[in-house]
């Protein structure tokens, strides 16, 4: 995965939650970049047909772009799952972040076939947790009550 592709999954993400075009303020916020640079990436993007950007409004994925985030969105989730329920890895968000513009569909296939991925995927994402809803978390320890 690469920096576009970080990109169209983090606008795809934001389409969702907002239900419309993504803002180019919370996009930059999303991806911890300044706004000069997610518009410098969203004019890239709109070169390359990924996405179509209207000042003022926001920025829409092209039915490419849709398609590339999903399927971007889909490695990160196998990722977070790779990490958090096979590995046990308590940053697995962090790390997932880290690990995601280096790992290719290649590495990404094999730790699919070991995290037995839901056929739902990338669905199961949650950008409001920004979580796959099928991590098996450790739960917090219940408190003992008081004798």
């Amino acid at each position: 995965m690469n920096t576009a592709d970080q990109y169209v999954k983090a606008i795809y993400l934001l389409q969702e939650m907002e239900d419309g075009p993504a803002a180019t303020g919370a996009l930059a916020d999303m991806l911890d970049v300044s706004p000069a640079s997610a518009n410098e990436m969203i004019g890239k993007l709109e070169d390359r047909g990924l996405a179509e950007h209207e000042k003022y409004k926001g920025v829409r994925l092209t039915d490419e772009g849709i398609i590339r985030a999903r399927d971007a969105l889909q490695t990160y989730c196998i990722i977070e799952r790779f990490l958090a329920n096979v590995l046990d890895v308590e940053e697995f968000r962090s790390e997932a972040r880290e690990l995601e513009p280096v790992i290719d569909d290649t590495v990404a296939e094999r730790l699919d076939t070991i995290i037995d991925r839901n056929s739902e995927c990338p669905d199961c994402f949650d950008p409001e947790t920004d979580a796959c809803c099928y991590l098996e978390l450790a739960s917090e320890p219940e408190e003992k009550p008081a004798d």
